[in-house]
């Protein structure tokens, strides 16, 4: 019996959930949910009632709140890596890296998610503080700059396309020296900045991360990871994600 992943569309958190299922080649069956109207079941699992949540049966038994049950993204990535890691993604044979990746998810998650959420209401409400709150956003996009700026590596038009396929770029890595699951826990976040003040973002002295995120946007991973789904509760049916 397949997991069961609860998933809304467009969630940052969600979206990073299933690349990383994607990555790993993990099969679950998706149920699309809207924060506006949450399943009851999936309350009854999760009572935090945020996505995305990944809900774990035996063969002969319904979910239940026995069932096992995993409700942050970070952790959803990291299991389904530690079944499948076919791009290495937790760069196993450099364990220093994983740290610096996970703390680095880390200060997103809890200092740069926030500040950006900041950012994002005074850009829709027309706020004086409008410039202030996006500079503070911007001390953590630098940072990725200059990580992608410091390795970056020219790479000639028939490894661009092999990159493109595997979800990857050739234009710098932010932790070792190659892609990792920093690159997918990341890209939501970097999207949703890039999307507040676009005409902005596409001018800011920011180009290595451009490059960077319109690689994984063109991809055919997100573009899968971004497959709108018929609603659970409208169908009252799953469907299979993360199949090859």
């Amino acid at each position: 019996m397949l997991p069961i992943l609860y998933s809304l569309q467009h969630c940052p958190y969600a979206m990073r959930a299933r690349l990383g299922l994607l990555m790993a080649h993990q099969q679950v069956m998706l149920r699309a949910i809207v924060m506006k109207n949450k399943p009851k079941e999936m309350l009854a699992i999760s009572p935090k009632g945020t996505v995305p949540i990944l809900v774990f049966a035996d063969a002969s038994s319904d979910f239940s709140t026995d069932s096992k049950v995993i409700d942050e993204s970070l952790d959803i990535m990291l299991w389904a890596l530690q079944q499948n890691d076919p791009n290495d993604l937790l760069h196993k044979d450099n364990p220093g890296d994983l740290v610096a990746m996970l703390d680095l998810i880390k200060r997103n998650d809890k200092q740069f998610k926030p500040q950006l959420e900041i950012y994002k209401k005074a850009k829709r409400f027309h706020l004086e503080s409008e410039f202030e709150e996006r500079d503070k956003c911007e001390v953590f996009i630098a940072e990725l700059e200059q990580r992608l700026s410091k390795e970056a590596r020219a790479s000639n038009k028939s490894s661009e396309t092999d990159s493109k396929e595997n979800g990857e770029i050739g234009s710098g890595y932010f932790v070792g020296n190659k892609p990792g699951l920093i690159d997918y826990a990341l890209l939501p976040f970097v999207r949703q900045f890039s999307k507040v003040n676009r005409a902005w973002f596409i001018q800011a002295p920011y180009p290595n991360l451009r490059v960077w995120l319109e690689s994984h946007l063109q991809s055919r991973l997100y573009s899968k990871a971004m497959t709108k789904h018929p609603l659970w509760l409208d169908e009252k049916k799953a469907y299979l994600f993360g199949e090859d």
